[in-house]
């Protein structure tokens, strides 16, 4: 809050937000435990080539990828995948649906590919799409998708979080910040729709508003945009 004030011209001491935190009772949401979705295949899977080194060079070099469930209030669950770039976290494909399959994830890449045709940077042959072992990922129609593109595809391990680090970490936060009860983005999770709706709010927040500290308190699609500021912007590394 104190990094967000001053980027709005609000001179304002650290001290006198924690001041005010405190005496209002104002905290920071927490997140909670995740509940496991990820359910392997039987069938061969490639190989990791990421290594949990989410440092990226360049937007578009790695592109990561999960889905994670989201209650409803009439007791059923939607689904909502995600297409992360790791240069500077910023997501670049989403999607939301009421089935956890393979069209799901398929449409968060279909997405990601046409947002970065249209912003002008399309994802070309080489980049990395990495997920987990879910057989959302691991599913022939899926995989020979990315084959035909020129995406090389990396899988992690079965059951380890650190393996998809930096897309658990952006998943925590859309729970934390957007489904959670209570959440500022929405009035009611109901319907698919009603996750998409909050959703959609949520992301361009996210990208285009939320400070990360690893960027140096600056939004993704600003430190994005900082990238292909630079005169040569190749000699730029963020989050390595």
């Amino acid at each position: 809050m104190w990094a967000h004030l001053q980027r709005q011209g609000i001179p304002v001491a650290r001290c006198t937000i924690e001041r005010l935190m405190r005496a209002n009772g104002w905290q920071g949401v927490r997140r909670t435990r995740r509940i496991r979705t990820t359910i392997a295949s039987g069938v061969a899977r490639a190989a990791d080539q990421v290594n949990r080194q989410f440092g990226a060079e360049a937007p578009n070099r790695l592109l990561v990828a999960d889905f994670t469930y989201v209650p409803l209030l009439t007791g059923a669950f939607a689904y909502t995948a995600f297409v992360i770039d790791a240069f500077a976290g910023k997501i670049v494909g989403w999607q939301v649906a009421g089935r956890a399959d393979t069209a799901l994830v398929s449409r968060a890449w279909a997405d990601a590919v046409e947002t970065r045709r249209r912003e002008g940077h399309p994802i070309t042959p080489g980049a990395i799409h990495h997920n987990d072992a879910g057989t959302q990922y691991t599913a022939l129609a899926f995989t020979q998708h990315l084959a035909e593109a020129g995406i090389l595809p990396s899988t992690g391990s079965v059951g380890d979080a650190y393996d998809n680090a930096l897309a658990e970490t952006t998943i925590g936060l859309y729970k934390t910040e957007c489904t959670r009860p209570g959440s500022p983005f929405h009035t009611g999770l109901r319907t698919v729709a009603d996750v998409e709706a909050a959703t959609a709010a949520w992301v361009y927040w996210y990208n285009t508003s939320r400070l990360m500290h690893r960027l140096g308190r600056r939004p993704p699609a600003e430190a994005e945009a900082d990238y292909y500021a630079q005169p040569n912007p190749a000699d730029l590394t963020v989050g390595k």
